[in-house]
């Protein structure tokens, strides 16, 4: 299916944010100050700068010539990111397929993409990308495992085989292809495991249960976000941490993210897993009363529970730093938003069969339309294909129109970090064919 040709910025969005570009640069550079006078550094100086506001330091592909006018920089910017990078291995960092820019030059061939296991839904809009890099894959996964196993005792010896057939090594290595060093996709990688672990071990099929969740995630979000209470009672909360497999994956992953992470990152992450956690709520809520929700109502579910915290430390684990008044924009936010949605809706269609060989009722999109709009399992499954592609589309063109009005390194380097996410999850879970097989709809 065609991705549509992307739509204009909203009127006067140019304008606003190329303001706000200006705005944070200064406000930036006065905040560095204030905290460096404020922890007895040497005074500075500031001085506004003179609108527009100088190229931010990128990567050498998203880095740009000094503009001859601001129409030019619109123009220049969204042709980039529609085209995407060039060279080697870059096919699978486009917000749009090449062939919806005829009238760019074209780029450098990227090699073929190797024939890999599993078979992609068929009708799912989605980009083909190139195997994560096996080296890294293999490290990352060695030093995964040694986490589980010796720091934070996370699975006993018969959960061994589902820990590996899981692959959350070539999982995280192809969702984050530029990250700067092994460290940095661990940082990704840890939180990722310790996050199924919290949903396996209260929610899902390891001991989970809709009685009692609500404790059982508030106190496991103190190893998050911690507590600060009185002397009396901290040692208390502190043995806490250690009580059971999910605290302590929790705990021990988040120290690791606060090293390499700003404090602003790591506070973005903290409430996107109160967004996760707050949508685990509202799935136990319907589980406890036998009831299934309207679509509209899942989906408000699923803009909650869903992937969320994975692509917004898409920075972090790539090593810079979107600052946090642009990553806090609407227009950001909607963006991140349709791309948690879009992957989401992906595992649910991937994981149906799964979920219907698994004891109980598992709510997922085919589930909920099948049951609220009465259509067939089939006709069900298939108007999910339709919403996640309309989803994915709309992610698409935002991302565009937000990179083509605010003309920043950083903004574009999130936004094609996003974007790269989005492809890395289809691709694990199309590949992944451990975990999930495709029902007989076609």
């Amino acid at each position: 299916m065609p991705a549509p040709e992307p739509t204009s910025p909203q009127s006067g969005l140019e304008e606003a944010v190329a303001d706000l570009a200006a705005h944070v640069l200064a406000d930036a550079a006065a905040r560095a100050c204030d905290i460096t006078a404020a922890t007895g550094g040497p005074p500075c100086t500031t001085a506004a700068p003179d609108p527009p506001p100088p190229s931010l330091p990128g990567p050498p592909s998203l880095s740009l010539p000094e503009p001859p006018s601001p129409d030019a920089v619109l123009e220049a910017d969204l042709e980039q990111v529609l085209r995407g990078p060039t060279g080697l291995g870059t096919a699978g960092l486009r917000l749009f397929p090449r062939q919806e820019t005829p009238a760019l030059p074209e780029p450098e061939p990227a090699p073929a993409i190797a024939a890999v296991e599993g078979t992609p839904i068929p009708g799912l809009y989605h980009h083909p990308v190139p195997e994560p890099d096996p080296v890294r894959v293999e490290e990352v996964s060695r030093r995964i495992k040694a986490w589980a196993l010796d720091e934070v005792s996370l699975y006993p010896d018969d959960w061994e085989e589902e820990f590996d057939g899981f692959s959350v090594g070539r999982y995280m290595v192809g969702c984050h292809p530029d990250a700067p060093t092994i460290e940095h996709l661990m940082l990704a990688t840890r939180l990722m495991v310790a996050e199924n672990a919290v949903d396996d071990c209260y929610c899902e099929d390891h001991g989970g249960s809709p009685d009692g969740l609500g404790e059982r995630l508030l106190l496991a979000h103190t190893a998050l976000d911690p507590l600060h209470t009185t002397r009396e009672y901290k040692p208390e909360w502190e043995k806490s941490l250690h009580s059971d497999a999910p605290r302590r994956a929790y705990r021990s992953a988040m120290e690791y993210f606060g090293e390499m992470a700003s404090a602003s990152q790591a506070d973005r992450f903290r409430h996107d897993m109160a967004r996760l956690h707050m949508g685990y709520l509202a799935e136990a809520a319907w589980a406890k009363e036998d009831r299934v929700p309207e679509v509209w109502e899942y989906l408000a579910m699923r803009q909650f529970n869903n992937f969320r915290p994975c692509p917004t430390i898409t920075d972090t684990v790539g090593g810079y730093e979107l600052p946090a008044d642009l990553h806090a924009q609407p227009a950001m936010q909607k963006v991140i938003a349709l791309a948690g949605n879009a992957t989401t809706i992906v595992n649910d269609l991937y994981s149906y069969t799964k979920e219907l060989d698994a004891p109980g009722r598992h709510l997922n999109l085919p589930v909920v339309i099948a049951e609220r709009e009465g259509l067939s399992d089939r006709d069900a499954y298939l108007k999910s294909v339709e919403v996640h592609n309309d989803l994915m589309h709309d992610f698409e063109t935002e991302a565009a129109a937000l990179a083509a009005a605010c003309p920043v390194p950083n903004v574009r380097r999130f936004l094609r970090g996003v974007a790269t996410w989005v492809d890395g999850n289809h691709h694990w879970h199309q590949t992944n064919t451990y975990r999930y097989s495709l029902p007989d709809f076609w």
